[in-house]
């Protein structure tokens, strides 16, 4: 029995650990682990937007800031909901299908 032995074999160009542009990965990697990497654009905090953003996240905070589109009252759709939600309470509200009407016509000859 033979053994057959696979040699393994780097691919790609080699690196050179003191060139300009791995030096600068390795800081990069180092200011990542440590948390001091600054990324993006700084916030400028005296501009018009940081300022009315911060006001929304006050409201929002103090619970007042309503979402989405105030309910019309006098719609169709919200008188026929009041309808429904009174006959619930009621109890007059019929659930289901009505009961199908079984018509008989005998036809005398």
């Amino acid at each position: 029995m033979k053994k057959v032995v696979e040699k393994v074999v780097k691919k790609g160009r080699p690196v050179n650990v003191n060139s300009v542009r791995q030096i600068r990965l390795k800081e990069l990697e180092m200011k990542k682990e440590l948390g001091l990497l600054k990324r993006g654009r700084p916030v400028n905090e005296n501009s018009e937007r940081q300022k009315r953003l911060s006001e929304l996240e006050s409201k929002r905070e103090l619970g007042l800031v309503k979402r989405g589109r105030p309910v019309n009252s006098n719609s169709e759709r919200q008188k026929r909901l009041s309808e429904l939600e009174s006959k619930r309470n009621n109890g007059t509200l019929k659930l289901g299908r009505p009961k199908k009407v079984v018509v008989t016509d005998e036809v005398a000859a």
